[in-house]
């Protein structure tokens, strides 16, 4: 009897510690995939606070929740069915939709650089601006709404990128991954803005406290350097999100170039990344990756610049005749 008792503990033993190593090796990957989709993140992180202006501080939290649980839903319930899918239908064309997620990030990037290099005239531009007052609900709706869709797109390439990542040998195990770095990514994306949104508030608190003592003199200084700071961080934030997009979106189909036999540039970066590593050995791994992204950044700007006549001449006349052809139906 103690004998089977004892092979009894000894399988269970086996058995936990299979479970372990698989518990790992999950959140290895896990980790390894979503440090993969990190330039993403980083615009996604970038982007949002833009959302949350306009709101009173007592609604900057609720809405970066809303906005966080409709991100969270973009990724679980659509994004990650979509793309186990894909991966067991038609998994050639990961690498397609990939380039051209690539492609709109290098689009939204460059276009964002062009705006601002050279902005539309004034007057065109308000009159594109909705002029009918609207209240405080239906704003709030709104914004959670527009920030909600560009998560979509946003969460869309982060998943594409991670199911890249990711062996396809286990269904389950891909799934795992995907959910687990769905939720990682969720959590610190809005976490990280949750901070931002309301750093300027809490050197507020800081700036406002007893000048009577001494302990407090460094709180002070701290507080009012969040609350001067805080605008140069967002658009810090916002320049860093742009160059994220462009160079990030570059690599991507730099990358997937390779797929389909033209992986001369990739790899051309690649060693000029090196050859700037053993140049300055005392930082090489940053400078080689800081060649690589510059490289990346070139060839993101390139397409940026050729997808913005293509949308703006081509995509978007198209789309708004199926766009009024389909109202039109619906209307008759």
């Amino acid at each position: 009897m103690s004998v089977g008792l004892m092979a009894l503990f000894d399988d269970v033993a086996t058995l936990a510690k299979a479970a372990a190593a698989s518990i790992d090796d999950v959140a290895g990957q896990a980790a390894k995939a979503g440090t993969k989709a990190a330039g993403v993140v980083i615009d996604d992180t970038a982007v949002t606070p833009r959302y949350l202006t306009d709101f009173s501080p007592a609604r900057e939290l609720p809405v970066v929740g809303r906005i966080a649980l409709g991100s969270l839903k973009n990724k679980l319930l659509f994004l990650l069915p979509a793309a186990l899918v894909l991966s067991l239908l038609l998994p050639q064309a990961i690498t397609p939709l990939l380039m051209l997620g690539g492609a709109y990030l290098c689009y939204e990037g460059v276009e964002k650089v062009y705006e601002a290099l050279f902005p539309h005239d004034a007057q065109a531009h308000e009159a594109r601006l909705e002029t009918v007052a609207i209240d405080a609900k239906t704003f709030e709706e709104q914004k959670v709404a527009s920030a909600i869709k560009t998560d979509f797109i946003l969460s869309a390439e982060i998943m594409a990128i991670t199911l890249a990542a990711v062996p396809s040998d286990n269904f389950f195990t891909q799934a795992i991954i995907l959910a687990v770095v769905a939720v990682g990514i969720t959590v610190a994306v809005y976490g990280v803005v949750a901070l931002i949104v309301k750093a300027d508030d809490v050197g507020l608190v800081l700036a406002r406290l007893s000048p009577a003592s001494l302990a407090a003199a460094p709180l002070r200084v701290t507080g009012r350097a969040l609350v001067q700071g805080m605008p140069y961080l967002l658009s810090g934030l916002g320049t860093i999100g742009t160059a994220a997009m462009i160079w990030v979106g570059g690599g991507i189909i730099l990358h997937g170039l390779e797929a389909y036999g033209l992986g001369w540039p990739s790899h051309a970066l690649h060693d000029a990344g090196a050859a700037v590593a053993r140049a300055a050995p005392f930082a090489g791994a940053f400078l080689a990756w800081l060649a690589e992204a510059a490289g990346a950044g070139v060839a993101g700007i390139v397409i940026g610049l050729a997808a913005i006549p293509l949308t703006s001449r081509v995509l978007s006349p198209l789309w708004r005749r199926v766009k009024s052809q389909i109202l039109r139906k619906r209307s008759a």
